[in-house]
């Protein structure tokens, strides 16, 4: 439980620093989440154990208190703090926001899973304190229910670039959430009060938030938490477009699909950024057990599909689609058919170009940089298939 403590508060710890004196603190924030993580992952080249002693609500609630903390700090110091330079403030805004994408998205998710209603509210208002709360009800009523199939908003399509998923993510988000949580409460016996709507207690939190952004900064302040908040969202889609990029469950008899399994969801187990994010990227059994506290999840390599890099390598890479697709794409497709048996059902509807397309070996393709090998390259997709290239 100790790294889980380090790598979640060491930012905001520096961050707070950086928003009260700039300088080499306002670097330190922006070090400590982005090129530490990418080299203590590096080096140690480990999973993180897996772990059944301690729930983490304690440090899950300590999180919650941060951001409610370091989020009108910052606010304050990048639109009034005078002792601040512009590098400062750009390093500032950098920081905080992807530790309110990374860390603090990643105990809000925490948080509204929890049992306790308590939790599962300060959940949500973390979400709401930066204008995304409706993410709560569409994680958990239609994300949950519709995962990896087309119904999701939140699950990207084999072939879908990142920009176009964020735009249909933006929109299908609140309009679904919003349907689906009203949904529930029209079969509520007695009927409840359309003032207890969860939707109107999100925007009295974020109007809040911005009244608070304007007394601490003015019009300036407001903009800082805009800044902030589409930052940390934006971030957010991008952990859900890489966590279920082309993974699909298949359509039973009943037309229904099939139950949520480990090969549903990709899983990114490095050590250091694991730890930070609180073991969101073991995304596979948070899926399966949706309830099982974060330093309990369990990861399967033979059964969970795996990234080649870690989840915030993964994430940078997702903003160039090219790139990705031919990074994705082959493992997306061979996970599928390893999950529909050796028939060969899917392959034989996938178009022999767009095979080539994803494996890199159709004309004038170049094969991608040396990226750890694919045990699922070893997995023949179908009878006079062109091997794939080797990462």
């Amino acid at each position: 439980m100790i790294w889980f403590a380090i790598a979640s508060l060491l930012p905001a710890v520096l961050l707070a620093a950086g928003a009260l004196w700039g300088g080499v603190w306002a670097a330190a924030g922006v070090l400590s989440i982005t090129v530490l993580v990418f080299f203590l992952d590096k080096i140690a080249n480990k999973t993180m154990p897996d772990t059944h002693e301690a729930s983490g609500a304690g440090l899950s609630i300590g999180l919650g208190v941060a951001h409610l903390l370091l989020l009108p700090l910052v606010v304050w110091a990048v639109s009034s703090n005078p002792a601040l330079s512009m590098l400062d403030k750009v390093l500032l805004v950098t920081g905080a926001g992807l530790w309110f994408g990374q860390v603090s998205n990643s105990n809000a998710h925490e948080l509204i899973h929890r049992p306790l209603r308590s939790t599962r509210r300060l959940g949500r208002a973390l979400y709401a304190s930066i204008l995304y709360g409706h993410h709560a009800s569409a994680h958990l009523r239609v994300h949950h229910v519709h995962a990896a199939t087309d119904r999701d908003p939140n699950s990207a399509r084999v072939g879908e670039g990142f920009w176009a998923f964020a735009l249909r993510c933006a929109v299908g988000e609140y309009t679904e959430g919003l349907a689906a949580e009203s949904a529930a409460r029209a079969q509520l016996e007695p009927k409840p009060s359309l003032w207890s709507h969860p939707f109107l207690s999100d925007a009295l939190v974020s109007s809040t938030a911005l009244a608070l952004a304007f007394a601490l900064g003015g019009w300036s302040g407001v903009g800082v938490l805009a800044i902030l908040s589409a930052y940390a969202a934006w971030q957010l889609m991008l952990s859900d477009y890489v966590q279920h990029y082309g993974l699909r469950r298949r359509v039973l008899a009943n037309g229904k699909p099939e139950p949520v399994g480990p090969h549903h969801s990709w899983n990114a187990p490095r050590w250091y950024s694991s730890a930070m994010m609180l073991n969101a990227p073991r995304h596979s059994d948070h899926h399966m057990n949706p309830a099982r506290p974060f330093p309990a999840l369990a990861l399967d390599r033979d059964t969970m599909p795996t990234l080649p890099q870690s989840l915030p390598v993964m994430a940078v890479i997702a903003l160039v689609p090219p790139i990705w697709r031919r990074l994705m794409d082959h493992r997306a497709q061979r996970w599928r058919l390893k999950a529909e048996g050796p028939d060969g059902r899917r392959a034989r509807d996938i178009p022999q170009a767009v095979l080539d397309h994803a494996r890199g070996t159709g004309p004038g393709r170049r094969p991608l940089p040396n990226w750890p090998h694919d045990p699922m390259d070893d997995i023949p997709a179908r009878p006079g298939d062109r091997a794939p290239v080797q990462h």
